[in-house]
Order: structure tokens, then C-alpha cells, then sequence
């Protein structure tokens, strides 16, 4: 490795979007379909990663859901989510609050309880084992009806103390964030935090719907904000927390080459962006591999990074003095590095 490649590894930070069913590598995905006797639509890992070619967010969620059946009882849950912490451990996160899809999972049979308690138990112990912290958020399928929401949000309730936040994903071209505007409401009013993807293929109009209608603490992707200065502005002035994808954004076409990606402009519009993994088994690479990708293809320095780092952990939904702490340590790798 490069010494900048040994330096973002090594670098504290934080994964902030992270959906836990997009971390299901093709051999894990093939290990429990032969474990729960269920047939996938490959032949073998190779033709699964040729799958992984896609030309849009709706290619890429039909093979997701598909590979998400393999998934039916709790330690199948335990599983993804175990070996996620052991790869986001190694490439130094300390903090991740992972998203996972409830709806994927129940309108297949699979009860709420099995899902949550399955990573839940994995979350305990990637503490116990790694000194990875982490925070739950439970997202609502865009492309259902809010009706679909609030039942989800009801079958939840048994959990709510152990679930940090609310958020919103899926298809979204079509599927506005407005759509959602009282479900959102009623998870405030339960102490929830509230987060969206909105600005990946979506037009800004939809960023200003989850500010305005959402009433969200962080901005997941949030790319398409830059073509509306006032957005910008406002973003900016406002300390809201972007959640960037590098590699999804490539692999989903939001941007044709990451010579060509955004990250360091958000960084000097005073944008509050943070780098992640979104979906690593689909899109080539967990979060160092988002760092080193970016940074090579546009220049990064060691203050660049470490200040995407730094904002990871402010922009988290850490209490204010966990993230002192994981800012000084941060502050500390950095001056000795």
C-alpha cells in the first residue's frame, strides 16, 4: 500500500450511509441460499459480480431485492451484518449507523423481530469485538405508499428504543419526498431522528421536499444540490450533513468518472460532506475503498480527508461527547501522521 492509502486507513472516521443488505457479497449470498434451500437466479459467484453492471438506481434494485430473498432467519441477519463490521473494523470506522429495509423483508414473510433482533445482536457484538460502535435507522421503500410506512413505523414499535432514526430510500425519481411528509412527522414526534436520500438522481426540488416537508437532520447523497446555488447556500449555512457515495454515484452513472466527482467542490462550498460505502458489495468497495478512489481522482490531500473524516463524526447522531472523543483521537492520528 501507498502511504496515503496506509493513511486513510488508519484515519478514524465514521460510515454514515451504509444500507446493510447492500453489503451481501455473492459469497455469503450463495452460503445461505444453499443453507435455507433457496433458489437464486445464478449459476455461480463469478456470474453474479457480471450482474453488477449497471446503467441506473432501478438496475441495481432489482438485483438487490433478489439477492436480499436469500435472507430468512435471524442469523442470517447476524451474519451480514457480521461480516460488515469486520471489513468497515479493518478499514478503520469506530462509528457506523447502518440502514437496513424492514419492508424488503416483511412483505416476504420474514417477521420485523427476525430482521431487527438479527442485527442488533451483531451490533452488540461488533462492540464487544472490534470497538465499533453503532446506531440503527430503519428506512421506508420510496416506491410503496405511505400507508406502507406507517405500518412498518407501527410493527417497529417494540424496537424504537434501539432504532436512532428514520429514513428514506429506494427508487426515487417519481416517488417525491413529500410523499412522505406525515409519516416523517409522526417519527419526530417520537424522538426519531430523520434522514433521505434525495439529489442522487433525483432533481434538487427533491432535496428542498426532505428540508422543508421531511424535516431531516442529514441529506443522504444530496449530489444534484449543486446545480441550485440558493440550495447550496442554505445547505451550507445550515450545517447539514451530506451522506456522498463515490463509488455508487460511478457505478450508478450519477457521474460518468471520478475525475469528474463533486466531494472536493461540496468541501469548498462549505458543504458538510462525508464519503461512505452505500451498497460496498455491488459497488466495488467499502469505505477506505470510497477514500482512496476519490482521493486519487481528485487530488485529495491529508487535510481534505481528514476534514471528510472530521465530519463523519459531527455529522453523526453521537451524543456530544462521544464525538469529542473520537475527534481527539482523530486530531491525534492525524498530527502524528
Amino acid at each position: 500500500m501507498t502511504a496515503a492509502s496506509d493513511f486513510i486507513t488508519g484515519l478514524p472516521k465514521a460510515e454514515l450511509h451504509l444500507h446493510i443488505e447492500g453489503s451481501l457479497e455473492p459469497e455469503l449470498m450463495f452460503a445461505l441460499a444453499k443453507r435455507n434451500r433457496v433458489a437464486i437466479p445464478f449459476d455461480s459467484v463469478e456470474a453474479v459480480r457480471a450482474a453488477y453492471s449497471f446503467s441506473n438506481l432501478q438496475d441495481f434494485l432489482d438485483i438487490y431485492y433478489a439477492g436480499a430473498d436469500v435472507l430468512r432467519v435471524e442469523q442470517d441477519f447476524y451474519d451480514l451484518a457480521d461480516a460488515y463490521f469486520e471489513r468497515a473494523a479493518a478499514d478503520g470506522v469506530a462509528h457506523a449507523e447502518m440502514f437496513f429495509d424492514p419492508q424488503t423483508h416483511t412483505d416476504r414473510g420474514i417477521p420485523f423481530q427476525v430482521v431487527a433482533d438479527g442485527l442488533l445482536s451483531a451490533m452488540h457484538a461488533a462492540e464487544s469485538r472490534h470497538g465499533v460502535s453503532s446506531k440503527l435507522i430503519l428506512c421506508f421503500l420510496r416506491h410503496l405508499d405511505e400507508d406502507a410506512a406507517f405500518a412498518t413505523l407501527k410493527a417497529a414499535d417494540p424496537w424504537l428504543d434501539r432504532i436512532a432514526g428514520v429514513g428514506l430510500d429506494s427508487s426515487e425519481l417519481g416517488h417525491p419526498p413529500g410523499k412522505f411528509a406525515r409519516v416523517f412527522a409522526a417519527a419526530g414526534e417520537m424522538g426519531l431522528k430523520r434522514v433521505a436520500h434525495a439529489g442522487e438522481e433525483g432533481p434538487p426540488d427533491y432535496v428542498w421536499q426532505a428540508l422543508d416537508l421531511l424535516k431531516i437532520d442529514r441529506l443522504d447523497h444530496g449530489n444534484r444540490s449543486l446545480e441550485d446555488p440558493v440550495l447550496v447556500r442554505r445547505l451550507a449555512e445550515s450545517g447539514m450533513t451530506l451522506t456522498v457515495c463515490p463509488l455508487s454515484n460511478l457505478k450508478l452513472c450519477v457521474v460518468d468518472d471520478l475525475t469528474n466527482h463533486p466531494l472536493d467542490r461540496m468541501l469548498e462550498q462549505g458543504l458538510h460532506a462525508t464519503v461512505n460505502s452505500d451498497d460496498p458489495a455491488y459497488f466495488g468497495g467499502y469505505v477506505a475503498d470510497n477514500y482512496r478512489a476519490v482521493a486519487a481522482a481528485r487530488g485529495l490531500d491529508k487535510a481534505q480527508l481528514a476534514q471528510l473524516a472530521r465530519n463523519s463524526f459531527t455529522g453523526s447522531f453521537l451524543g456530544e461527547a462521544e464525538k469529542a472523543a473520537h475527534l481527539a483521537r482523530l486530531d491525534a492520528y492525524v498530527a502524528a501522521n
